[in-house]
């Protein structure tokens, strides 16, 4: 179901990205690290989930998801840009390691413009692009597009929903 935002209809619409899994291939990082610390980091914890997130230095070895860079630019182009993303507990550098990341892959495109949390239900904008309903995406207040799903498989799926048919 649609979730309607107030907003100025003089000012553009808000739209947040997630960063794991839709900006950012996350399994492209772990590749590059050593199979001895990646092996060290698949203990796992109370309630069974391994700490490869935690691993140092693993969100500045990420690749860009595929058409993801090229789809920010052309939606910067018709929407006011944010990005919403988590970073594990465990891993304070994560979030040096992902501004980092948005500042090489961007330059200041995203400056002043980064929320890390972990409720990302407490954020309003129009639209927020999430591979996952974790952590207050499903309760976001505007419209959740389920990246990666049957309905939004890839980046010109969203391209194809989110700009004008002229873009």
């Amino acid at each position: 179901m649609k979730k309607t935002v107030l907003t100025n209809p003089m000012m553009k619409k808000r739209l947040f990205f997630d960063m794991d899994n839709v900006l950012v291939d996350f399994k492209s990082g772990l590749y590059k690290v050593d199979e001895a610390v990646r092996a060290q980091y698949m203990a796992q914890t109370p309630g069974g989930k391994d700490r490869q997130d935690e691993i140092p230095g693993l969100f500045s070895l990420m690749d860009p998801m595929p058409g993801a860079i090229d789809a920010v630019h052309r939606l910067a182009e018709v929407y006011d840009v944010y990005i919403l993303s988590t970073a594990p507990w465990g891993n304070p550098l994560a979030w040096t390691e992902k501004v980092l990341w948005l500042k090489n892959h961007f330059g200041d495109l995203f400056k002043k413009k980064v929320v890390i949390t972990h409720r990302k239900d407490f954020c309003m904008g129009d639209y927020l692009i999430d591979d996952s309903a974790n952590n207050g995406a499903k309760d976001f207040t505007g419209e959740w597009i389920h990246f990666g799903s049957d309905r939004f498989p890839d980046w010109d799926a969203v391209l194809s929903y989110l700009l004008p048919a002229n873009q």
